[in-house]
């Protein structure tokens, strides 16, 4: 069974950082990928930070770039989202998701949706 699970989430005041965590089990973990999601109140889910099925090329969302950064242990099985400059627009919960790798259609954010965690708060306050 695959689980994923996030950890680091809290309340931080606008300019701070936060790392969050994703520590995968029940899979082969060089054998996916994983990437960051995140959901605000009264907004749809969106792919913050994600690592292409296809090529393993990084997709950062516009509203991201130079601020968040993906990195990963594979001995630990944890992949980690570096959140720098934080506004009170990055409140949201996020999510991390995994997908296999080598699907050849899917780039950016796509394919994911399969397997997701339970999610962490962020909350940024201005």
């Amino acid at each position: 069974e695959v689980q994923l699970v996030e950890s680091g989430g809290g309340l931080v005041q606008a300019g701070g950082s936060l790392r969050l965590s994703c520590a995968a089990s029940g899979i082969t973990f060089d054998a996916y990928r994983i990437g960051w999601f995140r959901q605000a109140p009264g907004k749809e889910r969106e792919g913050v930070v994600c690592i292409s099925s296809a090529d393993a090329t990084t997709y950062y969302a516009d509203s991201v770039k130079g601020r968040f950064t993906i990195s990963s242990d594979s001995a630990k099985n944890t992949v980690y989202l570096q959140m720098n400059k934080l506004k009170p627009e990055d409140t949201a919960v996020y999510y991390c998701a995994a997908v296999v790798r080598g699907l050849g259609a899917y780039y950016g954010c796509a394919g994911y949706g399969r397997h997701w965690g339970q999610g962490t708060q962020v909350t940024v306050s201005s």
